[in-house]
């Protein structure tokens, strides 16, 4: 049963119903979020015997022992996707990365991939030169048919289809080369598969693991890497950003599609545009401030958004002044003259220059901004570049964290990603809409949480995690989470569930330790077996009552099958944030075949 939507909305309008994200120092969205409203610098200064290159290079007094280190880039977590130990060495680090960053952004959005019929589309950019580096590539001619398996396990191109397959889902599979600004072109992809009704639902993003990892950098005069390690967007004293790491997928579904699913609406993307430099006057890889605001302005055209409206625009801000200076001439052309301002930030002072996933750190801090309604600080800014000239352009450097109060009344946000070779990208984020309005939560009526896993170990920890999370939002409705948990998790072999009257119970009923895998804090389990009734999906309780509920627990518990669906018809509850699956990384490394 779906909601119907109170408005209609632009068929353009694409949504943003979750994510992922691992960057250093952050794990989780979340925790990039505090990073950014908190003004940490996540770029880690390593000691010689921490970073895996050639001595010589070590030694160089231009070489720069700062990175943005992922400390999982090498580990990853097989049994969930069917994985053998040997394939999941074969696979290198960025398959691996955005095939449990594709499970957490579809785990994010409330979508169990086992229960989906829909086609969902694929889309995701990596760094080519990774799989060269992680180990050479399998010799056919001699190894024979198993290094067909190794090859589609190390080659770039397989990245999205291993993750359609590994997910037991079905759809297009795009994997895109288009350098730094990869993580745009996939979300540019995606949606107009979306748009053109090509695929149900998306899931777009970027993977980079920059290899030997850790690893510094070596400094060359009016380059783009960082003389000092720290990256300074707009700063007169920047020389540039370091190298990091990280993996980002969004979620995308078309936006009325999304409101009468009763999905969760980060944001909505309004337009998207994608260009090349070709031939220009530039150096070639830097900014052409011409086709540049082409493309920025191309995708506000797209989207019927007028630029006085977007008050946060999103830099690729490398930090060195030669390119902001490129950046910002390009962005001024492309939103004209105008009263409104619009906060500028740039996120490579907080995480540094993550390649292809760069712009991803960006569309994510734009897409919780715009949540939060809050613009986070760009950090590293002390000295603003005066070359910029800010006051004659449309644009205000946020360098203090605030409020997000837009004069044009709707929040909008622009995100700009370059790649060397010509490649320009821009996307227009728009806050989400408001919820239709609904009835209060039915207070004291049972009802049905689930959880399941591989193992107790990781069901345990599925207990502790979602405890934590509702102690900390206690916004949450208890119809919104069980509907969540028992239409939105892949059903695993190890099973736990409650049956519960309010959050309070189910914080209690995570807690306890001394119950076994079957929790009711209702009544004990009745033995009737007429208090089932069945369907083509599964059984269904006789009633709705907590004896029926909890008869049903301890059924599914036992390996039955329930049909969610049926259970949830009344339309209560709709899909919100809830943990991911706790994936138990081992490490898995291989430089020869």
């Amino acid at each position: 049963m779906t909601d119907s939507p109170e408005q209609e909305y632009d068929p353009g309008d694409v949504a943003v119903i979750g994510m992922s994200l691992r960057a250093p120092g952050a794990r989780t969205k979340e925790q990039f979020w505090d990073v950014l409203v908190h003004g940490r610098e996540t770029v880690s200064f390593l000691a010689k015997e921490d970073i895996h290159v050639d001595e010589t290079l070590i030694h160089n007094p231009s070489y720069v022992r700062a990175c943005g280190v992922l400390d999982t880039y090498d580990r990853f977590d097989p049994s969930v996707f069917g994985i053998s130990d040997r394939m999941a060495a074969a696979m290198t680090p960025e398959n691996r990365l955005y095939l449990e960053s594709a499970w957490e952004s579809l785990e994010d959005g409330g979508y169990d991939p086992d229960r989906l019929t829909a086609e969902i589309g694929m889309y995701g950019a990596n760094n080519p030169q990774t799989a060269a580096l992680y180990s050479s590539p399998p010799d056919r001619a001699s190894v024979g048919p198993e290094a067909i398996e190794a090859s589609l396990a190390w080659s770039p191109d397989s990245m999205t289809s291993n993750a359609l397959y590994y997910m037991g889902l079905t759809g297009e599979a795009v994997t895109v080369a288009a350098v730094c600004a990869g993580f745009h072109y996939a979300v540019h992809l995606a949606c107009q598969s979306l748009l053109l009704g090509q695929s149900d639902m998306a899931i777009a993003g970027g993977a980079m693991v920059r290899l030997p990892h850790p690893r510094g950098h070596l400094w060359e005069e009016n380059r783009i890497l960082s003389k000092d390690g720290h990256c300074r967007p707009f700063d007169a004293n920047g020389t540039g950003s370091a190298l990091s790491s990280g993996v980002v997928t969004l979620l995308l579904k078309p936006l009325g599609r999304a409101v009468a699913d009763r999905d969760h609406v980060y944001a909505v993307v309004r337009g998207s545009a994608v260009n090349n430099n070709g031939v220009s006057a530039m150096a070639y890889g830097l900014a052409q401030p011409e086709r540049l605001s082409a493309c920025i302005a191309a995708a506000m055209e797209v989207g019927g958004v007028s630029p006085d409206t977007v008050s946060m625009y999103e830099a690729n801000g490398l930090g060195l002044p030669v390119t902001d200076e490129l950046e910002v001439h390009a962005a001024t052309m492309a939103f004209g003259k105008q009263t409104a301002t619009a906060s500028i930030g740039g996120v490579k002072g907080n995480v540094g220059h993550g390649g292809v996933v760069s712009g991803g750190f960006g569309t994510v801090k734009a897409a919780l901004a715009l949540y939060h309604r809050t613009l986070p600080a760009t950090i590293n800014l002390t000295e603003v570049n005066q070359d910029l000239d800010f006051p004659s352009t449309p644009f205000v450097p946020q360098i203090e964290g605030a409020a997000w109060e837009p004069e044009a009344g709707i929040r909008r946000a622009g995100i700009t990603s370059l790649g060397g070779g010509g490649y320009n990208a821009h996307l227009v984020l728009e806050e989400p809409p408001a919820p239709a309005g609904r009835a209060p939560e039915e207070a004291g009526r049972p009802r049905l949480a689930t959880l399941s896993a591989m193992d107790d170990d990781a069901l345990a920890r599925q207990r502790t995690r979602l405890r934590e999370w509702l102690e900390a939002r206690p916004e949450l409705r208890l119809d919104d989470v069980c509907f969540t948990l028992n239409l939105g998790r892949k059903v695993m072999g190890r099973r736990w569930a409650a049956v519960v009257r309010s959050r309070e119970e189910l914080i209690a009923a995570l807690s306890d330790d001394a119950r076994g895998p079957v929790a009711s804090t209702a009544a004990a389990p009745r033995t009737d077996p007429g208090s089932f009734s069945r369907t083509d999906d599964g059984i269904v309780p006789s009633g709705q009552d907590a004896p029926a509920l909890t008869d049903l627990a301890a059924a599914w518990v036992t390996g039955l099958q329930v049909d969610f669906d049926a259970l949830h018809r009344d339309g209560a509850g709709r899909r919100v944030p809830l943990p991911a699956y706790p994936f138990q990384p081992r490490r898995f490394w291989r430089t020869d075949w």
